[in-house]
């Protein structure tokens, strides 16, 4: 009766441990995402969900060099190709998560020898006149033994299946990641080539300009000679011939340095970029369509990223909740073990097995099960607010984009206008400048206002293109 007492009271000592060893931390605060968006781009409610993002690369720029260089650097870029070689990192990730929560079965074999001492408890027996001398241990003993063993950690909690499936939205982080690198890739090789080629345009603007001057130059040598000028005229006129010759080696070094960026982009040395620059101030900026906000959480791959992050924070949190639980292990082995390899094989003498289940709870000092708990509820609020935050970034980038494509097809209307009157202003003062009623000042300053603004007409232009290929970006295209 008092042997049963006892045994009740383990038993219920052990129950009450065990439910003490399930019990969870205190609840922590969890965030929900919010993937409210307004219903259209600068405050406009229009649903119109045509959008530019869902052209490929390869129907959205159409000059055939820039689309060369672009399939270059997806060969050879050396950041893509770190890239893929993290997915791959992240496909096999998969594969190892996958595999702890399957049964784990090893064969092996072994053997050993064994001399014990006479005065041990196992040398002693031994040695009794009891047993028969046909019927003693080798000395030394030898043990021969080989089989297979198996061990299953039965996931009750889906713990293991739950970290696999975490694996899973990390790789997808992964290609989404890689997607994300692809557009902005191709939208700065865009934009550096747009740039090379407004370099080339300016250039060739300060070589006639140059020119110009010069011929002006000549006109106010004639002019003191005529004793209609003094010496100053000719100075202030060399002085400004002089610094636009100057002004041409800066462009070029700035030239060399665009290449040379679009060559590393690319993943070559150095080397001349191919463009036809005579195009360039002809060009007609793409017409963009928008489509409405709620697009970009399909079309953006930073999105897709973070969301993929997001649900992988989720799992996590599963995860390290179940650690809390008891663990079930089972372990089970097969095989043959003797003494004497002629006695190796004999069935049923020498076989072995062995079953057993294991159900462990964690019970004293769950600091670090806590802590990796805590820590995995922070992360998926990181997390959270790491997606609401990408959200808002990409709005903002294409409202500002779309913002910005509107004020410089104004602006460069203007600019055009401000160029025609100028380059007619030339011929005007150079005209009053030989009648005499205008002086050298006027000349100069009109030349020097009409390659200004020239220049201004060629960033613009450039500007423009670039607007049109960020846009793109930020809307989402560019990665297919």
């Amino acid at each position: 009766m008092h042997t049963k007492r006892i045994s009740r009271g383990l038993v219920t000592g052990f129950i009450l441990l065990l439910v003490s060893a399930c019990s969870l931390p205190p609840s922590l605060v969890h965030r929900t995402e919010n993937k409210t968006v307004p219903a259209g781009f600068n405050n406009s409610q229009a649903q119109d969900t045509t959008n530019t993002a869902r052209l490929k690369w390869k129907e959205f720029f159409t000059d055939p060099n820039l689309i060369g260089l672009i399939d270059t650097a997806l060969k050879n870029n050396q950041e893509y190709n770190i890239i893929m070689q993290e997915i791959n990192i992240a496909q096999n990730e998969i594969r190892a998560r996958k595999g702890e929560y399957l049964p784990f079965l090893g064969v092996g074999a072994a053997a050993g020898v064994e001399k014990v001492g006479r005065y041990t408890r196992p040398g002693a027996v031994e040695e009794t006149d009891e047993i028969a001398p046909g019927r003693r241990f080798p000395d030394p003993l030898t043990d021969i033994a080989f089989g297979a063993n198996a061990s299953w950690e039965v996931d009750i909690w889906k713990k293991l299946r739950n970290a696999k499936k975490s694996a899973v939205h990390r790789y997808l982080s992964t290609v989404e990641g890689r997607n994300f690198m692809v557009t902005n890739m191709i939208a700065e090789i865009a934009t550096s080539y747009y740039e090379l080629m407004a370099l080339d345009n300016q250039l060739e603007i300060l070589k006639r300009n140059i020119e110009i001057q010069q011929n002006a130059l000549e006109i106010v040598k004639l002019e003191k000679q005529a004793a209609k000028v003094t010496e100053l005229a000719v100075r202030r006129f060399e002085a400004e011939v002089l610094k636009n010759q100057s002004r041409q080696f800066y462009i070029a070094q700035q030239i060399i340095e665009t290449e040379n960026r679009i060559n590393f982009l690319v993943g070559r040395f150095p080397q001349p970029v191919v463009r036809n620059s005579q195009t360039f101030i002809d060009l007609v900026p793409v017409t963009i369509h928008s489509g409405i906000p709620s697009q970009l959480l399909q079309n953006r791959p930073d999105i897709r990223q973070a969301e993929q992050e997001l649900a992988a924070s989720k799992l996590d949190v599963k995860s390290a909740r179940a650690n809390f639980y008891p663990n079930l292990r089972i372990t089970a082995g097969i095989g043959y073990d003797a003494f004497n390899a002629n006695f190796l094989m004999r069935t049923p003498e020498s076989l072995i097995y062995s079953a057993a289940g294991e159900l462990m709870a964690p019970l004293i000092n769950r600091n670090a099960i806590k802590a990796y708990y805590y820590s995995a509820t922070s992360k998926q609020i990181q997390n959270v607010y790491n997606y609401e935050r990408t959200i808002l970034n990409a709005h903002i980038e294409v409202v500002n984009q779309l913002s910005n494509i509107s004020n410089l097809e104004n602006s460069y209307n203007l600019k055009t206008k401000q160029v025609e009157a100028l380059t007619q202003s030339i011929d005007i003062s150079t005209r009053l400048f030989k009648s005499a009623r205008a002086d050298y000042m006027e000349v100069l300053l009109t030349q020097r206002d009409a390659l200004e603004s020239r220049f201004d007409l060629v960033e613009t232009k450039m500007q423009q293109l670039n607007a049109v290929v960020n846009v793109y970006r930020a809307l989402g295209g560019g990665w297919y």
